[in-house]
């Protein structure tokens, strides 16, 4: 008798124990949002302006990652290609959703989606992909990855980097300035069409250039686990709904550090961009600390390219619906780093080896973006 009483709710306890971030975000989202106003006017106050962020930015973060941990879950029970698709918009609607409430928030920022995707791909591809690579040559004297996915990724990043980034520099050079209607349109088309195309190679035909040899490919094409799906659809949309109340409350000290203590206005980007990057550089790390070099070239390329597949064309429709312009070609020593970050990419991944040297050079690319965002 007690055995049926107390096994039933075991699942359940469990269930609490592993989700206890779901009652700290909900806590959270109603102090702000009944006393949201009362806390914001402490602001002025240094230690309650670092008090109130941390405490924010932790529990978006932490949402984030449940986020993320449960489309992980989706994309194992569901498989191919439904599951890729999970996690790549979950990723993005994080993005999105984080762009448009601080875009939304205080003052027209138009350079916060250029600033946040240049800050995506500059914590990814220098910041991420230099740690991984350095430990993971720390331990080994080389790791090998499949030389065709990387070139499938970059070949599509690449163009969509320089369309989206660089490109609007030179179509109207007087006022430094956007792309017109008509060409954001094809911008957007392009963006989402190419993106796909690929997802149609890495998901259909061409699936084994993302996975590192043909006995991987088969187990995880048949990797499923078995179980309801509605538990982690109902989290998944909890923790995301949250995210979206939280990183509207976000917005207030992020926007008062950078307009009224007037900090660099790329540093809303990086904030976005951290809270975006850091799941997935954690499952990178990791995996590339544990000898799985493609799990990581899969996980901080594919990063990229949808960021800049589907943010881009989403942000983009949601300047037009909301009026708020973007600007998206970037200044003069960021387009500079953009190109050589890219150059560095297609080197780093050319042979299908990679080594401690390698990380490194991308750890200073990164510390010079850093600091250049000081720059007066």
């Amino acid at each position: 008798m007690n055995a049926e009483v107390v096994t039933p709710r075991r699942p359940r306890l469990a269930l609490i124990r592993r989700e206890w971030l779901l009652a700290v975000s909900i806590a959270t989202s109603v102090v702000f949002l009944f006393f949201g106003e009362v806390l914001f006017e402490l602001l002025a106050n240094p230690i309650w302006l670092a008090v109130i962020f941390i405490w924010l930015f932790s529990v978006v973060l932490g949402s984030a990652l449940s986020v993320v941990r449960h489309a992980d879950r989706l994309a194992e029970q569901l498989g191919e290609p439904y599951g890729t698709l999970i996690l790549t918009l979950a990723i993005t609607s994080i993005e999105v959703m984080a762009i448009t409430a601080v875009m939304r928030h205080g003052e027209s920022n138009p350079t916060l989606v250029r600033d946040t995707l240049f800050a995506v791909v500059m914590i990814i591809l220098n910041g991420m992909v230099g740690l991984s690579l350095l430990i993971g040559g720390w331990r080994r004297h080389e790791q090998h990855h499949n030389l065709q996915g990387a070139n499938a990724y970059l070949g599509v990043i690449v163009p969509l980097a320089t369309l989206s980034m660089i490109m609007p520099n030179f179509t109207h050079p007087t006022n430094g300035p956007p792309y017109s209607t008509v060409q954001q349109t094809v911008l957007a088309f392009i963006s989402v069409g190419l993106y796909g195309v690929f997802l149609t190679l890495q998901t259909g035909r061409h699936r084994g250039f993302f996975i590192d040899d043909a006995g991987e490919a088969a187990l995880g094409h048949s990797r499923t686990i078995e179980g309801s799906l509605w538990p982690p659809v109902i989290l998944l949309v909890a923790y995301m709904a949250l995210v979206v109340i939280l990183v509207e409350q976000l917005a207030a000290p992020i926007d008062y550090f950078i307009e009224t203590l007037r900090a660099p206005t790329a540093l809303g980007g990086v904030v976005m961009a951290v809270l975006v990057a850091t799941p997935e550089a954690i499952s990178a790390v990791r995996a590339s600390v544990a000898n799985h070099l493609q799990r990581s070239v899969n996980i901080f390329l594919g990063s990229v390219l949808s960021t800049i597949g589907l943010t881009v064309p989403a942000m983009l429709v949601i300047s037009h619906l909301t009026g708020h312009p973007v600007v998206l070609g970037l200044e003069r020593t960021d387009a500079v780093m953009l190109i050589l970050t890219l150059a560095l990419s297609i080197i780093t991944f050319a042979s299908g080896r990679t080594h401690l040297m390698q990380g490194a050079v991308h750890l200073v690319l990164f510390v010079a973006y850093f600091l250049l965002i000081f720059e007066v």
